[in-house]
């Protein structure tokens, strides 16, 4: 008996010992880290449920891209094949019907159209199937996959030389877009038919005052239905019409309903062909406070029904079940997000995914069904859902993931000024020992529709990952979900209807008062930023609270009434805060920043890209002015050729250095 103590006595030293090697052996994430990173999305399951197509993105350091290639892992997780090479940035993967085929969208070679290619499941090289003259933005297969609905702009013919680029001529609403530039006439999306056999295109939509989006073919294959809008003046309705078409050329739509949807819309039929499930926003007064609702309706035409009527949350992405008796859905729901199925009879949710990962998308076919989830120190990867449980299949970040010692990420909560529970998580540094006083960083999510969550994004907009690259680097984050933000039911997002910059602003200083409360936070240290909306509520903060030693504003805006008609957001603008010569109390009072620059003691870095229609550039510059103007220190950085959402491997990498740059000067002179 004393041998086998002395023994397990060994064994629980032994262990220990590596167990302690190998938490010394792991080091803190750094912004070279970046180039490592790959972003796997997309996930497609076959239409037997044995494979999972998906795309995965990798950064070229040397050409200095991102490249998207498609990737599928079989059911079981034990096989993980490349099926593209990614030079030419393919993405869209979609299966053929009898799952002999798996199609993608792709440009090749570079500079040509974007057309839809075919990969044979048996193997060999893809072969180009369409050849239109214009980019596919979108496509779906017919259930029988004799065709394909295709969703295009069609293209004007440029009468001048090419070193004479046609002049831009507007005449919409809604006029520009980032990433898609000046929206004109010719821009509206319009649906075609491709005939596989005889590769012949169809027009299915034709009128090019309208723009038709969304098709999604009904279970045999005679109907589709889409999204338009057939008013006189679509961009300023607000609404969208669903249309059911016979799928043929000359067919004539029928309006079955229409809904507002401000963040975009999803359609799915139910199996019988008899109901069309799709979501419905708010009235236009709410249009940015995302809290969709499902709503199913008879796809002949009739009265539409909500499901879900009393569940206080949004939902997203809705699919009807094999047998049509739910509708999944994705849910997000403070600080994470899971998949849930609602029932169609009688509207009740029953949670699929029990998880602490945060579930993004999901894909189901063949009795399978497969998801895109990720955690705190979990990249985005490709899982299996079985019987509410998560089953990893890929794995392509676990080896960067292995070498990194991340911060410890705690939920926090805590009373906003006027009482308000409000929530976030506070990430702390590897090495954080308890009792010291750290500089701290409250870093701001946009929005202010989104959320904070327990996952570890590697994109074009790494929130969570510049969370652990700041925490890596010795501050505390505090990760705020002020009211607007998403996940805590439409009373919570909707509190800050045309009242920007008040109770969000209340709620972060209360995080900050938390922080230092709870002997964390070095209050002569502290930090603020972020990004979009985040940039704003920046700005929005340092003109109310002067306690923080350094800011960092990308993509904000700060002088609304200055702004009017310069972004993409004029339709939300005019219904939240009303007409500038009708209601410029209003106007005024959300553009207090600018106004009141003269309250801002905070050294600040200004950013943003130089294309971005999404928040102008001009809102950082007007902001660097006005503070350059009253020697308060600051700069502004101007990314060429960039939007809303960097694309530019070597610029992402820039902006974070540079974010280190400022607040060490200012919050950490020791480095």
């Amino acid at each position: 008996m004393k041998i086998r103590a002395l023994v397990a006595v060994a064994l629980f030293i032994s262990c220990a010992s590596i167990s302690s090697t190998q938490a010394q052996s792991k080091r803190p994430v750094v912004i070279d880290d970046i180039n490592r990173t790959q972003q796997v999305g997309n996930p497609q399951t076959s239409p037997d449920g044995k494979w999972i197509a998906y795309t995965l993105t990798t950064i070229d350091r040397e050409a200095d891209k991102r490249r998207t290639s498609i990737w599928m892992v079989n059911w079981e997780g034990t096989r993980d094949l490349q099926l593209t090479s990614g030079a030419n940035n393919d993405g869209s993967p979609r299966w053929s019907p009898d799952g002999n085929y798996l199609a993608f969208l792709s440009a090749r070679p570079a500079g040509a159209k974007k057309q839809i290619w075919l990969l044979d499941r048996q193997g060999g090289e893809a072969r180009q199937l369409t050849s239109v003259k214009d980019d596919i933005d979108g496509y779906v297969w017919s259930p029988d996959g004799s065709r394909i609905v295709l969703e295009m702009s069609a293209s004007e013919d440029d009468a001048l030389s090419p070193k004479a680029p046609k002049p831009i001529v507007i005449d919409r609403y809604h006029f520009k877009h980032d990433v898609d530039g000046y929206l004109t006439a010719s821009s509206r999306t319009r649906l075609y038919l491709f005939d596989l056999k005889t590769k012949k295109l169809d027009p299915l939509t034709t009128d090019k005052n309208f723009e038709d989006t969304a098709p999604v073919w009904s279970p045999d294959g005679t109907r589709i239905a889409y999204v338009s809008n057939h008013e006189k003046e679509p961009d300023q309705t607000g609404t969208d019409d669903i249309f059911v078409i016979e799928a043929r050329p000359g067919a004539t739509p029928a309006k079955i309903a229409t809904t507002y949807s401000p963040n975009g819309q999803h359609l799915s039929w139910s199996p019988d062909g008899k109901l069309l499930a799709f979501l419905r926003g708010a009235e236009p007064k709410y249009d940015a406070y995302k809290q969709d609702s499902l709503i199913v309706v008879p796809a002949a035409g009739g009265s539409s029904r909500v499901l879900g009527e009393k569940f206080d949350r949004s939902v997203h992405s809705p699919e009807f079940i094999q047998d049509g008796s739910a509708v999944t859905v994705l849910v997000p729901d403070d600080r994470r997000e899971y998949t849930a199925r609602i029932s169609v009879a009688d509207g009740s949710l029953r949670r699929e995914s029990d998880s602490e990962l945060v579930v993004t998308q999901r894909s189901a076919a063949g009795g399978h069904t497969a998801t895109l989830a990720s955690g705190d120190a979990l990249a985005p990867e490709i899982f299996a859902l079985e019987d509410g449980k998560l089953r990893k299949l890929t794995s392509h970040n676990d080896a960067l993931l292995s070498e990194l010692q991340l911060g410890a990420v705690e939920d926090i909560s805590f009373k906003s000024k006027d009482g308000t529970e409000v929530h976030g998580m506070m990430i702390k540094p590897p090495t954080y020992t308890a009792g010291k006083k750290y500089p701290t960083l409250l870093w701001i999510h946009g929005g202010p529709n989104g959320q904070d969550d327990h996952s570890l994004p590697f994109n074009t907009y790494p929130l969570q990952l510049e969370r652990q690259l700041f925490a890596a680097h010795g501050y505390v984050v505090l990760a705020i979900n002020y009211r607007g933000s998403n996940g805590r039911g439409v009373e919570f997002a909707r509190s800050i209807v045309a009242d920007w910059g008040n109770k969000e602003v209340a709620d972060l200083l209360a995080a900050v008062d938390f922080a230092v409360a709870s002997g964390v936070a070095d209050p002569q240290r502290l930090g603020i930023g972020g990004w979009s909306y985040g940039g704003m509520l920046t700005d929005y903060t340092i003109a109310t609270d002067s306690r923080f030693k350094a800011a960092v504003s990308g993509a904000g805006l700060a002088n609304a009434l200055a702004l009017f008609g310069t972004d993409q957001y004029i339709f939300q603008y005019t219904n939240e805060l009303g007409l500038p010569w009708k209601a410029p109390e209003a106007w005024m009072k959300v553009s207090y920043p600018f106004l009141h620059a003269d309250r801002i003691h905070s050294p600040t870095l200004f950013l943003g890209g130089q294309s971005d229609f999404n928040v102008p550039i001009i809102g950082g510059e007007q902001m660097y002015q006005a503070l350059r103007t009253l020697g308060v220190p600051t700069q502004l950085v101007i990314y060429p050729e960039q939007f809303h959402l960097f694309t530019r491997p070597s610029y992402i990498h820039d902006r974070l250095r540079r974010y280190f740059t400022w607040f060490d000067t200012y919050l950490h002179p020791e480095k």
